[in-house]
């Protein structure tokens, strides 16, 4: 089990190879990534930041809770902060269970508490020069 901020391009087939075993019946993988357009204006890059020790640890206490919960220690979890640009990752999670199902629901379970309570912030870089803070609580039009 680890979960990380880091400020470096991301590697979801490490992060795969991670958490594999052959106890596991079951690996996912989850990547978000850096999107040409949101809310309907087109974006050419996001800054993603976060107060390091703070995000550091919601993220940690989120993975510890989706272990207990969904019953795997094999979760690897690492977001990434700085300027990314369309098509790059932003977001890696990747879960190995003995069961499809529960490895499942567990990423599921992660991305969307990832979202919700840990502090990394998002300024999106809009093709028209702009430049915005996304709200984090607003709901997204499609899940």
């Amino acid at each position: 089990m680890r979960s990380a901020i880091v400020d470096h391009p991301l590697d979801p087939t490490a992060l795969l190879a991670e958490v594999a075993s052959t106890a596991s019946g079951a690996s996912t993988l989850f990547v978000g990534t850096v999107r040409e357009v949101n809310a309907g204006r087109p974006v050419t890059g996001i800054d993603y930041s976060a107060y390091g020790p703070m995000a550091e640890r919601e993220l940690d206490t989120v993975v510890r809770e989706a272990a207990d919960r969904f019953g795997t220690t094999r979760i690897v979890v690492e977001h990434r902060v700085g300027t990314l640009g369309l098509g790059e990752a932003s977001i890696v999670i990747a879960v190995s269970h003995a069961r499809r199902a529960p490895a499942m629901d567990a990423e599921r379970y992660l991305i969307e508490e990832i979202k919700k309570r840990v502090p990394v912030w998002k300024r999106e870089h809009y093709a028209d020069g702009t430049r915005e803070w996304v709200d984090p609580t607003a709901s997204e039009a499609a899940v």
